[in-house]
C-alpha cells in the first residue's frame, strides 16, 4: 500500500501572519523594483543627471551576473526541486523534466531568433543594407546590445565606409540618446532589439509573479520579505540597463519605460494574487508545485540562454570594443559581472 502524501500537497492554506506586512511589502516591492529598473534610463536620457559612462557600463555586466545567476539559482535549482517533489508522484521522477522544459524553452528562443534575423536580414538586403549581427566588422555595436552594425552592400560600390560611420561622422564625436538614435536605419532593426529585450522580459516577469504569490503566502515572510526586495532591486536594475541601452527611432521613445513598469508591476500583482487566495493557495500543493515548477524551469532556459548568447556572447566574444580592450577594462568588465553573479547566488541561499 502507497503512504500518503505530505500534508502540505493538499488544498489547504498559505500563512496568514503578518497580513499588514504583507499588504506593505506590494508597495514596498513595486517603489525598489519600479526605480531600480527606471532610474537607469531616466539617467542614460537626462541632461541634468549626467553620469559617467563607466557607471552604465558597470552596471551593465553587473546585470549580465545578475541575470545567469537567477537563470541558475532561483530557476532551474527550484524547478528541478518542484518537478520531482513527491507530491507529483512517481511518474515525475523518472525523467528530468525542468531539465528538458529549460532545453525546450532555450532552444524554442533560437529558433524564433534564426527566423527572425532570416526575415530581417532579407528585407535589410532588398535595401542595400547588409547587417553584421554580431558586429565583427564595425565598432562595438551588436544586434542585440545597445547599437548595430550596417555594412555596406558590396553591390552599392560603398566599399570605403559603412552606414554607421557615415552616421556617426555625422554627429561627431557625440554619444547622447538622440544621436545615437540616428544611427539607427530601419524598423527591422528596431524590431530586433525588441525581440531581444522582449525575451529577457518575459523570463523575468514569469519568475516576478511566482515569488510574489509565493512572498503573501509564505511562512517564512521577514527573511523571505528582505531577501526579495534586494532580489528584485538587482534585477531590476540589470533589466532597466538593457532598457536604458535600447536605441531606438523616437516613436519607439516610450518602450524602456513600459519595460520598466512591467517589470516593477509583476511581483506586486503576484503578492495581491496570493493575498487575495491566501486562504486557499498553498504553494506547497500539488497543483502550485507542477505549475511553479513548469514555469520556472521554462523562465531558466529564457535567461541561460539570454545571458549566455544575447549578453556574455555578443559583449565579450563578439564585441570588437571588448576584444581590443585593455587587460585592465576586461578585468574589470569580468569583475563586474562575477560580483553580480556571487551576490545573485548567494541571495539563493535564503530565497
Amino acid at each position: 500500500m502507497s503512504s500518503s502524501p505530505p500534508l502540505d500537497c493538499g488544498s489547504g492554506g498559505g500563512d496568514t501572519a503578518f497580513k499588514g506586512l504583507r499588504i506593505a511589502s506590494l508597495f514596498i516591492i513595486w517603489a525598489s523594483s519600479s526605480f531600480a529598473a527606471t532610474f537607469p534610463i531616466v539617467a542614460h536620457r537626462s541632461r541634468v543627471i549626467n553620469l559617467p559612462l563607466a557607471v552604465f557600463e558597470t552596471a551593465k555586466y553587473f546585470g549580465s551576473g545578475v541575470i545567469i545567476a537567477t537563470g541558475f539559482i532561483h530557476l532551474l535549482a527550484p524547478g528541478i526541486s518542484e518537478l520531482t517533489s513527491p507530491c507529483l508522484g512517481a511518474a515525475w521522477q523518472g525523467y528530468p523534466y525542468a531539465l528538458a522544459l529549460a532545453l525546450l524553452s532555450s532552444f524554442s528562443i533560437f529558433i524564433v531568433e534564426v527566423i527572425a534575423f532570416r526575415i530581417g536580414t532579407a528585407k535589410l538586403k532588398k535595401l542595400g543594407i547588409q547587417h553584421d549581427p554580431h558586429g565583427h566588422a564595425v565598432g562595438a555595436y551588436t544586434a542585440h546590445g545597445p547599437e548595430a552594425d550596417f555594412l555596406p552592400d558590396p553591390a552599392s560600390g560603398d566599399h570605403g565606409h559603412s552606414d554607421l560611420e557615415k552616421a556617426g561622422k555625422g554627429s561627431g564625436a557625440d554619444h547622447s540618446s538622440d544621436s545615437k538614435q540616428e544611427l539607427l536605419l530601419t524598423d527591422e532593426e528596431a524590431m530586433a532589439q525588441l525581440i531581444g529585450v522582449a525575451i529577457l522580459e518575459f523570463g523575468v516577469i514569469l519568475h516576478s509573479v511566482l515569488i510574489g504569490l509565493t512572498l503573501a503566502v509564505d511562512a517564512s515572510f521577514k527573511v523571505l520579505f528582505v531577501v526579495i526586495v534586494f532580489h528584485q532591486m538587482f534585477e531590476g536594475l540589470g533589466v532597466g540597463t538593457r532598457l536604458a541601452n535600447l536605441i531606438l527611432p523616437s516613436k519607439y521613445h516610450y518602450v524602456p519605460y513600459v519595460g520598466s513598469f512591467l517589470y516593477g508591476i509583476t511581483t506586486p500583482i503576484g503578492i495581491a494574487v496570493g493575498l487575495g487566495i491566501r486562504t486557499t493557495y498553498n504553494p506547497g500543493s500539488t497543483q502550485a508545485t507542477l505549475v511553479s515548477g513548469i514555469l520556472d524551469s521554462l523562465s531558466a532556459g529564457i535567461l541561460l540562454y539570454t545571458g549566455f548568447v544575447e549578453l556574455l556572447a555578443h559583449e565579450f566574444l563578439f564585441s570588437p570594443e571588448m576584444r581590443e580592450a585593455s587587460l585592465g577594462k576586461l578585468l574589470y568588465a569580468l569583475a563586474c559581472m562575477m560580483l553580480g553573479l556571487a551576490l545573485m547566488a548567494l541571495l539563493g541561499k535564503w530565497a
